[in-house]
């Protein structure tokens, strides 16, 4: 199988490119077109790994892959999957899907007309923490889902500025971080919608460096009466030993659930002179989403999550912004 990799804007990119480097049944290659806005460029990348490289995307679909994995800047996504799909490409694109609905419709389209998958990167939803949590839920275990508390906090992503910049981001910390969030609820609740978003978001930290909200909470509540918060924040400092972390509490009406992705598999200690440290061992939920995207061209059976998904959960932070503007809460579209 052939993989492509669209760009190094998304400094996921080059774990993309480790794992799937390491695999002896794919072959990978990259293109990493200008305008780079902090990327590393391309070539040099792709000779460290000894992959080929090309200079275009068109010249990478002349490669004859069999799936592209987009990894621009948000504000890019929406060119690069129409042109991969017309090329008849199987597509996982870096979340958020895009930076506003029509960019989203568009995207959905332009794979449907061509018949291929549009997945999105949420890797947290394969992760073994949220196996675990989902099978508590779905079993019963903590009965009828009454409220949630979430927080996906981070380092400022200052490797790819970026992040920071709304034109090519579509927002800050509440773009980058609500969205991984919003898809475990739509896991976790699958025949609920968002109705009404209230957001709340500060420039407080690193306010010289970001153009964009830098701390957010936001505030969420579904058709089913499901209501919950998501602290979306850059909060975590830079040198800390890994990049931030994610949690969700869940309450039910006969218990309570929680969850820590990113504490599960790890041992953690001090050395002198480096400080913190920190090393993971185990399953790599990048490694089982990039299996399930292979998988999925391999039999013809599209993988979640998939762009109509990656719409519902970028529609709770689009909203989030609106309410942002307005002062109150606001209905998701």
């Amino acid at each position: 199988m052939k993989i492509g990799i669209h760009s190094l804007a998304h400094p996921h990119a080059e774990g993309y490119l480790r794992l799937l480097t390491g695999r002896r049944d794919v072959e990978v290659a990259i293109t990493d077109p200008p305008p780079h806005d902090g990327s590393p460029r391309g070539r040099v990348v792709a000779e460290n790994f000894g992959i080929p490289f090309f200079d275009e995307l068109s010249d990478l679909l002349a490669w004859r892959p069999d799936g592209v994995i987009v990894c621009t800047e948000n504000a890019r996504h929406r060119v690069a999957v129409e042109e991969i799909a017309a090329a008849g490409v199987h597509i996982l694109c870096e979340k958020p899907l895009a930076t506003s609905l029509p960019d989203a419709d568009a995207m959905i389209a332009a794979a449907a007309d061509a018949q291929v998958a549009l997945m999105v990167a949420y890797p947290v939803r394969f992760s073994i923490a949220f196996d675990a949590l989902r099978s508590v839920v779905d079993g019963g275990g903590i009965g009828e889902l009454i409220s949630f508390t979430g927080t996906n906090n981070g380092k400022l992503p200052s490797e790819r500025e970026w992040f920071a910049q709304p034109e090519l981001s579509g927002g800050g910390a509440i773009m980058d971080h609500t969205v991984h969030l919003a898809d475990l609820l739509t896991v976790l609740m699958p025949r609920a919608n968002a109705t009404s978003v209230y957001a709340r978001a500060n420039t407080l930290l690193h306010s010289d460096r970001a153009a964009a909200e830098t701390g957010g909470i936001v505030s969420v509540e579904f058709d089913n009466g499901v209501t919950g918060t998501i602290d979306c924040s850059w909060s975590a400092p830079a040198d800390n030993p890994v990049w931030g972390g994610l949690t969700l509490q869940l309450v039910g009406s006969d218990g309570i659930a929680d969850l820590d992705a990113f504490d599960a598999q790890h041992v953690a200690g001090f050395t002198t002179g480096i400080g913190p440290i920190r090393r993971g061992y185990g399953d790599d939920a990048n490694a089982t989403m990039l299996q399930t995207f292979c998988d999925g061209i391999a039999t013809g059976r599209w993988p979640q999550p998939d762009g109509a998904t990656g719409r519902r959960s970028m529609a709770i932070a689009l909203a989030a912004y609106r309410s942002l503007e307005a002062g109150e809460p606001v209905p998701v579209e």
